[in-house]
This record gives structure tokens, C-alpha cells and sequence, in this order.
């Protein structure tokens, strides 16, 4: 197994880890379980308006969202928003890895080996 500081994020390949729907903009809201225990589930969920937290995208990230598909790395999804946004994206991969870093950080992703 690698170490952590040997691994380039830019090789990684990202897996979405929750579900998501789109909003009337046709932009990405995730759906984060509030609850992952089966007893709370069973007893609490009934009780609460809505089972998921709902994360909005913007543009960005929803682009980054809709190229998680576990085939891309993170260096072609810099790729293509780089292509789909021009000038107003740059720097890509600053942004990209603190997007992805704080998607990984919310249990919103995981990685798949290559």
C-alpha cells in the first residue's frame, strides 16, 4: 500500500458515495443520509421531514459531480472543465483538489484503485 504522501490526487480515480438529484436550473443537489445507524433508522427517521441533507451545486460543481463516474481521474475531470469553462475556471486543479478534497472530507466520494 502506498503512503498518503506519495499518492498524486490528480492519478486518483473518485466514486460518487451518495445519491443526487437535479433542481429546477438543472443543477446537482447531493443527498446525504442524516442517519446511517439501522436502529435510529428504524425509529427516527419516520420522524424527521426529510431522511438527507441536501447539498446545492453550482455550476462547477456540478459539472465536477456529473464527471464522477469511476472511470475518470481527477486529471481528466480538470481536463474537461478546463474545455466546458475556459479562462473563468483557471487555476483548474487548485480549485478541482480543494473541491474534491472537501467532497472525500464529507464522506461524499471515495476513491477506486486504478
Amino acid at each position: 500500500m502506498k503512503n498518503k504522501e506519495s499518492v498524486n490526487l490528480l492519478d486518483l480515480i473518485p466514486v460518487q458515495n451518495v445519491d443526487s438529484t437535479t433542481n429546477d436550473e438543472n443543477l446537482i443537489v447531493l443527498l446525504k443520509p442524516k442517519l446511517k445507524n439501522r436502529y435510529l433508522k428504524k425509529y427516527v427517521l419516520s420522524k424527521m421531514k426529510s431522511p438527507n441533507y441536501k447539498i446545492n451545486l453550482d455550476d462547477f460543481g456540478t459539472s465536477v459531480w456529473k464527471s464522477i463516474n469511476g472511470r475518470n481521474t481527477v486529471a481528466e475531470i480538470g481536463d474537461k472543465l478546463r474545455s466546458e469553462f475556459g479562462e473563468k475556471i483557471e487555476p483548474v486543479y487548485e480549485r478541482l483538489s480543494l473541491f474534491i478534497k472537501i467532497l472525500e472530507k464529507n464522506k461524499l466520494i471515495t476513491y477506486r484503485s486504478q
